[in-house]
């Protein structure tokens, strides 16, 4: 793969899409699209009626057509969702997933890759997440089968995938360990995944993509290198200053005047040990300018790793009306990047944008009746029986409790899976049928950097004008 100087970053849920991934990748850098839920955003937009047949094209090309015909049997509404109509979900996911569940899977990522690569000879990644464990090996092979460049991982310490990565690259079976709470010595969880299961016809050796893994320190880098179960291709070394979740600080979790995390210089990493493992790296977390970017090349780093300011592009997949919102917060100086401490069930710090009519209001939060319907940030135990289950932090307190979860654990949680999807135009309805699930923006520390695009609230911009900007002095 050609190192590119800028790698989109990998925003979820469903910001970075095949549109955003593909114009970033036609403009000669990594076009990068978010694996998280994709499944459920792939059956949504069937639902909504795939009107310029894209999705369906890129079925007819998968290698399966039975898998594809009972997708679309089962999701595809030619006329669209009607309004207020909840959007039909799969079963929530589980270590023992059933086959049709895992064929969605594997085809959803198929088809997002196949459209980021639809047209041209440009590099596409997919980012996926360490802490969303439970359709990673699927995800990662409906990826591959698709062609994908590059896989890029963080949310945690993902020292199995460099191997799994191989095997799938001539279709041998692979396992994940799952984390599960509470086990015992001796108690190993896995999943697994055989191709042989799933397609009776002999498929071609498929690319054996690049893997990068985005770390917080140099220690985690150190990690990898030394466990990682096959090749670690480089690293995206990111601060605490970037969107979506943040590593946490060291030791014990120190808040400031404004509840937000304290990061100390231990928090960040030792560039200069970064350089010794003699891995090819790019530096992230409020990196999206000019004068960034020529910082990091002299550090060393092969270049950066820019998210905000892909993200409400032309391109991205956020609305277009919550793209105007959030523009006009932005230009009227009315917008704030809370690093928040509490509000993601995975425990991990998750910024959120402050703005009106979504969950980062007390108001609209309070008033959201606790449902965990879709599952992806749910955390597997181990019940007494020795059995598995599953609870999330942010599911209705009660339940959760009676699972053996801590009641200190739910306060303040957000339901990230319904919020992120209402971000792109995918909002359910909720429980009374009339409000639909509120979103929740996260954006990083430098927010402010998309007023180097636009200077009214009607104004756009498109992926390739924030390249030409990033790179104006490469």
């Amino acid at each position: 793969m050609k190192y590119p100087m800028v790698i989109q970053g990998g925003m979820g849920v469903g910001v970075s899409d095949w549109r955003l991934a593909r114009a970033v990748s036609m403009a000669g850098q990594l076009g990068v699209v978010s694996g998280t839920a994709i499944d459920q955003i792939f059956i949504r937009r069937l639902q909504q009626g795939d009107a310029d047949g894209r999705l369906r094209n890129a079925l007819s090309h998968f290698p399966d057509q039975r898998m594809t015909q009972d997708i679309l049997g089962t999701y595809f509404r030619p006329q669209g969702n009607p309004d207020n109509q909840p959007f039909k979900t799969p079963p929530l996911l589980t270590i023992d997933p059933g086959k049709t569940r895992i064929e969605l899977i594997v085809v959803a990522n198929f088809v997002e890759i196949f459209l980021a690569k639809e047209g041209h000879d440009g590099i596409i990644g997919i980012n996926l997440l360490e802490k969303i464990q439970l359709p990673n090996l699927f995800s990662l092979y409906g990826a591959m089968l698709a062609g994908v460049d590059c896989v890029i991982m963080g949310a945690g310490i993902p020292v199995e995938i460099p191997g799994i990565l191989d095997k799938f690259s001539d279709h041998r079976e692979a396992s994940l360990k799952i984390s599960v709470e509470g086990i015992s010595p001796g108690d190993h969880f896995h999943l697994r995944f055989h191709p042989g299961d799933f397609f009776s016809r002999k498929l071609p050796e498929l690319k054996r993509p690049e893997f990068l893994c985005i770390v917080s320190s140099d220690i985690l880098a150190k990690m990898m290198c030394r466990k990682a179960s096959g090749t670690v291709n480089g690293f995206i070394v990111e601060g605490p200053s970037a969107g979506g979740h943040n590593a946490p600080p060291r030791g014990k979790l120190e808040l400031n005047e404004l509840n937000e995390p304290v990061y100390h210089p231990r928090d960040m990493a030792d560039l200069n040990k970064i350089r010794e493992f003699g891995l090819p790296f790019w530096l992230a977390g409020s990196y999206g300018s000019p004068d960034k970017l020529q910082e990091a090349l002299s550090a060393g780093a092969k270049g950066i790793q820019v998210g905000t300011a892909f993200a409400f592009t032309r391109e991205s997949g956020f609305s277009t009306d919550l793209k105007k919102k959030v523009i006009r917060n932005i230009l009227n100086r009315s917008s704030r990047v809370f690093t928040d401490p509490h509000a993601s069930p995975t425990g991990f710090p998750f910024k959120v944008l402050s703005l009106k009519g979504s969950l980062s209001e007390k108001e609209e939060y309070q008033k959201r009746k606790r449902v965990c319907d879709l599952g992806y940030l749910r955390h597997l135990y181990k019940k007494p029986d020795g059995t598995v289950g599953y609870r999330c932090p942010a599911e209705p307190e009660k339940a959760y409790i009676q699972k053996g979860g801590k009641p200190e654990d739910t306060r303040n949680r957000k339901c990230l899976c319904n919020a992120l999807l209402s971000n792109i135009g995918m909002s359910q309805p909720l429980a009374n049928k009339e409000d639909m699930e509120k979103p929740l923006v996260t954006v990083g520390d430098d927010i402010a950097c998309i007023t180097n695009f636009i200077s009214s609230e009607d104004d756009t911009y498109g992926a390739e004008d924030v390249l030409k900007y990033l790179l104006q002095k490469a």
